[in-house]
């Protein structure tokens, strides 16, 4: 229920970039962060490097272990981003119900586009290249 939820949020939040990431392929995001050197593989050094880096992060106390407290934690984080999440989907679908009749026509889930129209800096319109690479870089940096 809730992965479908955060997949519902996540659609409807990036639809209107959706054609311009089309090139974007599901792994695409994993081999950039791990794909350290930029050579568009990731080796078995890079995959070694990652997996340091998530054992580390889940070591929250650093005494080189993973127990089930740090289990837990983790696990804990990750439902409160789905509820996050959640949330920020009931509240999209309620800005979405222009006519407040409790449903989403397909011409009221058309018409609402605000990311679209919060990188289209320049109000033309229309998303250009620069624009598209400005919000791209925004999100990638928060990710990290």
């Amino acid at each position: 229920m809730k992965r479908s939820a955060l997949i519902a949020a996540l659609l409807m939040g990036l639809t209107p970039l959706g054609a311009a990431q089309a090139q974007d392929m599901p792994g695409q995001r994993i081999l950039q962060r791990i794909d350290t050197n930029g050579d568009g593989a990731i080796s078995k050094d890079e995959m070694a490097a990652a997996r340091e880096r998530l054992f580390k992060r889940l070591d929250r106390n650093g005494d080189g272990v993973i127990d089930e407290k740090e289990i837990e934690s983790a696990r804990q984080a990750i439902e409160d981003r789905a509820e996050v999440a959640q949330a920020r989907l009931a509240n999209r679908w309620r800005r979405m119900d222009a006519n407040g009749d409790g449903k989403v026509s397909e011409q009221e889930f058309a018409s609402s586009m605000p990311l679209f129209d919060l990188v289209d800096r320049n109000g033309d319109g229309k998303l250009s290249a620069d624009e598209i690479a400005t919000v791209r870089k925004l999100l990638a940096e928060r990710a990290n």
